[in-house]
């Protein structure tokens, strides 16, 4: 189907219609780093607004995304290695205070991306494993501050109800990386993009679940050229085999350990 045959409006899912001036480049140079990350502020500009430019790609197909973002609804957190967990005490920390923060009916589309310095040269199969590594840490850290895991949602990651949980709350992650397959999880650096179970039960409760999935999967398969083998609705199977955006076979066994932090 061409996205011009799909006929969504901007009330339905709104999204900037330009790119901002966000989206230039900023070359990194040599001032304060942060003294947790490393980094330097044009160093942390540089990573958020390469990720906001992929956003605000017209042909970019996640709606979802788009709408987070022009409803000042996308937070950008900038890290060191996706590879290293010396940034997960801190993830963790935003991803409490985001969840405490979440009001599912005044705010639809909210999501916490957490973008990494690197490696940029990761395959499918390394990004993948580094993805769960820090899935895994970051979970070991909110089990061991006594945490509970969303009662709605399964701690199991082959269980068909398995969601991620952090402060109470669950989440769906989307993994973005440079050598990604598919080019809607293709971003310039390694990213994690954390989003709330429930903003999808209130598109449901309003009736727009259904309505915005066919808009995200037709743009996809348009951007990319064929549809992705990887997706399908929550308890069918595991949500575990779409995070990384790896296409897996059936007798992947997703390698989460979230009593071990890594």
């Amino acid at each position: 189907m061409l996205i011009s045959s799909l006929r969504f409006s901007s009330a339905e899912f709104p999204y900037p219609a330009r790119v901002s001036t966000l989206s230039k480049a900023v070359v990194p140079g040599p001032v304060a780093r942060h003294p947790l990350t490393g980094l330097s502020p044009s160093e942390r500009e540089y990573l958020q607004t390469g990720l906001i430019s992929l956003i605000e790609r017209p042909d970019f197909p996640c709606v979802g995304a788009k709408s987070a973002l022009a409803q000042a609804g996308l937070a950008v957190e900038t890290a060191a290695s996706i590879t290293c967990a010396r940034d997960d005490a801190r993830i963790h920390v935003r991803l409490v205070r985001w969840s405490a923060a979440y009001r599912p009916d005044d705010q639809p589309f909210r999501s916490l991306a957490v973008v990494f310095a690197g490696p940029g040269d990761l395959d499918e199969a390394a990004f993948e494993a580094a993805l769960w590594a820090r899935l895994s840490s970051l979970s070991a850290i909110d089990h061991a501050l006594g945490h509970t895991h969303d009662p709605a949602f399964s701690a199991d990651p082959s269980d068909p109800d398995f969601a991620l949980s952090f402060g109470g709350r669950s989440y769906f992650a989307v993994g973005l990386h440079p050598n990604a397959s598919r080019k809607a999880r293709r971003a310039a650096a390694p990213t994690i993009v954390f989003n709330f179970h429930e903003q999808f039960a209130q598109l449901r409760k309003a009736e727009r679940y259904e309505r915005m999935r066919e808009v995200i999967l037709a743009r996809d398969t348009a951007f990319d050229g064929t549809p992705n083998p990887m997706i399908a609705r929550h308890g069918e199977v595991s949500e575990a085999r779409q995070y990384s955006g790896r296409a897996v076979s059936d007798d992947w066994v997703c390698p989460f350990a979230p009593l071990v932090a890594s």
